[in-house]
């Protein structure tokens, strides 16, 4: 079995509850976009286009580590990441266009939220989150949504 089949089989085991499994679907994204958008305000210098707005230095790296690693697991998976952290990093950008310095806020509220309803949803569960028994469970879960999808729809990843 590959590592990245492993990896979801292992993440799977706390996610079986229909609540737990509906909440993580919105819970998930979430917290990546929020932990995206922290990586933005780290003072850093920024990449900038037209189309597509600035993404700063400690994004861009914090988004090649993650692509590293999960195309490492799935070379389709990797790529698909990619364009969803950049819509990510968009929506980022907007957000820090719209709210400026006051940003924060918005990250820090939508991952204090989204991680409420995380321990809401594995006490429901009644197992505890993925990523304290294994660090890199916690860079699984938005792939693990990915590969449900692309189970679902028959594409082999």
């Amino acid at each position: 079995m590959r590592k990245v089949d492993l990896l979801f089989a292992e993440y799977s085991k706390s996610h079986r509850n229909a609540t737990n499994k509906f909440i993580h679907w919105i819970c998930v994204p979430l917290i990546f976009w929020a932990i995206l958008g922290f990586t933005s305000l780290v003072p850093s210098p920024h990449f900038c286009t037209s189309y597509f707005g600035c993404l700063s230095t400690v994004s861009l790296i914090v988004i090649l580590l993650a692509t590293l690693f999960y195309i490492r697991l799935s070379f389709l998976i990797g790529i698909m990441m990619i364009f969803v952290m950049m819509a990510l990093e968009h929506l980022i950008y907007l957000t820090n266009i719209s709210l400026g310095k006051q940003s924060w806020i918005v990250y820090l509220s939508i991952f204090a939220i989204t991680w409420i309803f995380q321990v809401i949803g594995h006490k429901r569960e009644g197992k505890k989150t993925s990523f304290l028994k294994d660090i890199q469970l916690m860079l699984i879960g938005p792939i693990w949504l990915l590969g449900f999808i692309l189970k679902k729809t028959g594409i082999r990843y």
